[in-house]
C-alpha cells in the first residue's frame, strides 16, 4: 500500500496481510486483516506509532524512509504488545538502533521478555506526554485489559488524533483506502463485532472503563491497529463498542446451535426455526456446532438478543462441539440473552444439566423448562419444542429493536 497522509503531520505506514487463515491460529480472515502503523512527524521529533507483524517490517521501514528519508524516528510508541503489532521491534532497531521505546511499564518488561531487547525506553504512566516540537504532543492514557494489561492510547492533543491500539478495531484488510472518508466501509461492522466479539468479548469491564476515561476527549480520529481509519464514522464505531462491552444485543434476532450425530437433534433445531418465522422473527441463524466456523457463532451470539441450544449426550456428558461453544459464552461472560436449551439422549440425559450448568456461570438462566428428546422426536416433543419458540418469539417482541 502507498504511504497515506491522514494529516500534515500523521502518516499511515501500516500493511496488509491477505495471506494469513487463521489470526491468532483460531479466527478466519476470508478478507485479510491490516496491521496499522502511524508515524508523527512533527517540527523536531518524529514518533511512529505502534508496529507491524515480524514478516513485513521492511514494508513498514520502507514506508518510513519515503516519509522521512534520511531523517530518522526518535520514538516508538507501543500502545499494545501483541506480536502482531511488536513482532518488527527487533529489525526496526537494527534500523535505528538509536530510537527510544515508549510504552507503560508492563509493556517494557514485555518488549524484554519477547525480543530480550536492552533499548532506551521510557516508561509512561496516565497523563505523561511528549512533545515532538511546537503543535505536536502526545499525551498518553493507558487503558489496561483491553485486551491485554500492557495496553494504553495514544493521542495528538492539538489534531484531536486518538491512536487506541486494538481498541475500535476489526478484521479485514484494507482495499485502497485507508480512512472511512475514502472507501466504503460498511463491510467492516460485521467484521468488527467478529473481532470484539472473539478477541475482545471477555473485557466487556475493561472497555466500559476505558470508554469513560475518554469520553470528555474530543476526537477528530481514530487510528486503531486494525481495520479504517475512522473519521465520520466515529460515533458509529464508538456506540457498537459501548453496547458490545455492555454485552447488550444488537438486534432481536435469534441463533440457533445445534449438534447432530444422526439428525435426530438436527430436526428440533429446524422446527425452532419455522415455529420462530411463523411468529414473525425474520434474522435467524442456524449453525451446526460440527460444521459451522464457531468464530461466525459466536458473533452472532454477541448480535442476537436469543439464543437455541440444541445437543445430544455424548460419552455420558454434553455433545463436544457444543459445550466447547457454550465454554466460550461462559468465558465471556455473554448476558442478556433469551435462552432455550433442546436435549436429546438415548438411554440417560446428561447434555441438559451440563448445558445449564455451563450458562449459569455466565448468570443465564433459560426462559422455560428444556425440552427433552430420548431417542427420537415424537409429536409431543416436536409440539413443545414449537411452543417453546412461539413463546421465544413472543417475548423477544417486547424488546425495542
Amino acid at each position: 500500500m502507498n504511504v497515506a497522509e491522514i494529516s500534515t503531520n500523521v502518516h499511515y505506514i501500516g500493511v496488509n496481510d491477505r495471506r494469513t487463515d487463521l489470526f491468532e491460529s483460531l479466527w478466519p480472515l476470508p478478507y485479510g486483516v491490516s496491521y496499522n502503523s502511524y508515524l508523527v512527524a512533527g517540527p523536531e521529533k518524529a514518533a511512529i506509532i505502534d508496529g507491524v507483524e515480524a514478516a513485513y517490517a521492511l514494508e513498514q521501514i520502507g514506508h518510513i524512509r519515503e516519509i522521512l528519508g534520511d531523517r530518522k524516528p526518535d520514538y516508538l510508541v507501543i500502545n499494545h504488545m501483541e506480536p502482531d503489532h511488536s513482532g518488527a521491534i527487533r529489525i526496526l532497531r537494527e534500523v535505528y538502533p538509536d530510537i527510544t521505546i515508549v510504552a507503560t511499564r508492563q509493556a517494557l518488561d514485555m518488549v524484554k521478555g519477547f525480543y530480550g531487547e536492552e533499548a532506551s525506553t521510557i516508561a509512561v504512566k496516565e497523563g505523561d506526554s511528549i512533545s515532538l516540537g511546537e503543535g505536536t504532543t502526545l499525551r498518553f492514557v493507558p487503558i489496561p485489559m483491553v485486551h491485554w494489561p500492557e495496553t494504553m492510547v495514544s493521542i495528538l492533543e492539538e489534531e484531536k488524533i486518538l491512536f487506541s491500539g486494538d481498541a475500535f478495531g476489526c478484521f479485514g484488510a484494507l482495499n485502497g483506502g485507508v480512512t472511512d472518508e475514502e472507501m466504503s466501509t460498511d463491510h467492516y461492522f460485521p467484521e468488527m463485532v467478529r473481532y470484539y466479539s472473539n478477541i475482545v468479548g471477555k473485557y466487556g469491564a475493561f472497555v466500559q472503563k476505558a470508554l469513560k476515561k475518554l469520553e470528555s476527549v474530543e476526537i477528530a480520529a481514530i487510528c486503531p491497529t486494525h481495520g479504517p481509519v475512522w473519521r465520520g464514522r466515529i460515533a458509529e464505531v464508538v456506540g457498537l463498542y459501548d453496547r458490545l462491552s455492555r454485552y447488550e444485543p444488537l438486534d432481536n434476532g435469534v441463533t440457533i446451535i445445534y449438534g447432530s450425530m444422526y439428525g435426530n437433534t438436527a430436526r428440533l433445531a429446524e422446527e425452532a426455526a419455522r415455529a420462530l418465522t411463523e411468529a414473525g422473527v425474520r434474522d435467524i441463524s442456524i449453525h451446526d456446532a460440527s460444521r459451522s466456523g464457531h468464530s461466525y457463532i459466536i458473533s452472532d451470539i454477541f448480535r442476537h438478543r436469543g439464543l437455541i441450544v440444541a445437543a445430544p449426550t455424548y460419552n455420558d456428558t454434553l455433545f463436544p462441539p457444543v459445550k466447547t461453544l457454550l465454554d466460550a459464552i461462559a468465558t465471556r461472560g455473554v448476558k442478556n440473552r433469551e435462552v432455550l436449551l433442546f436435549g436429546s439422549n438415548t438411554w440417560a440425559q446428561r447434555a441438559v444439566p451440563v448445558m445449564e450448568e455451563i450458562l449459569a456461570k455466565a448468570g443465564i438462566e433459560p426462559i422455560a423448562s428444556p425440552v427433552v428428546m430420548k431417542q427420537s422426536a415424537s409429536a409431543d416433543v416436536i409440539a413443545a419444542v414449537r411452543q417453546s419458540a412461539a413463546a421465544l418469539a413472543a417475548r423477544l417482541a417486547t424488546f425495542d429493536k
